[in-house]
């Protein structure tokens, strides 16, 4: 991976998307602390470095299209569409719905999807692997071949085993634990 991208990247994630409070994460669970990935990834250089980066990880996973469930991998798929370009690499991208859409197509699979196709579901921070799971059902049905998961910020809390007893080839850009030691060693004043 290019490591002077992943660095500013680290960096820049750290300094605009970690916050320290207790909340509650999509799966369910309490947490003192978020990544708030997308403050990073609608800053032109965060999108730039993001679509690069996640660009290499589905290259490396031999797939030939990505998405995942709807917020939270739009803009990561949209920044991997733009690196795809930008480096001639032919992937396809596609969100998935909550729920289906009850007008136009009435699709739940939404954007270029094509059945038949090498699949990876991605996401902007992954935690337990449950959404991504839910879109990865969608994705089957739809026709797609899943065969790998893609995050830019995996929490460490359970999407590895997740997605290991899926059958899914995982992958990641950064762990949660770097980009808050990234922030701890640079704190943001307030």
């Amino acid at each position: 991976m290019k490591s002077e991208e992943r660095s500013e990247l680290l960096k820049m994630l750290a300094r605009e998307s970690y916050f320290e409070r207790q909340l509650t994460l999509s799966s369910g669970r309490a947490s003192n602390y978020y990544v708030d990935c997308k403050r990073t990834l609608y800053l032109p250089r965060g999108a730039y470095l993001a679509g690069e980066l996640v660009l290499e990880l589905a290259t490396a996973a031999g797939v030939e299209q990505i998405g995942g469930m709807a917020a939270g991998a739009l803009p990561v798929t949209d920044a991997v569409m733009a690196a795809a370009h930008r480096n001639g690499v032919n992937i396809r991208g596609f969100f998935v719905r909550k729920e289906t859409k009850q007008h136009g197509l009435q699709q739940i699979v939404e954007g270029a999807f094509k059945p038949g196709l090498k699949t990876a579901v991605i996401d902007d921070t992954i935690t337990t692997g449950g959404s991504s799971l839910q879109a990865v059902a969608a994705m089957k049905e739809a026709g797609g071949n899943v065969v790998a998961a893609i995050a830019l910020v995996e929490r460490g809390e359970g999407a590895i085993e997740a997605f290991a007893r899926a059958g899914l080839k995982y992958s990641w850009v950064f762990t949660a634990e770097e980009v808050r030691a990234e922030r701890a060693a640079h704190p943001v004043a307030s």
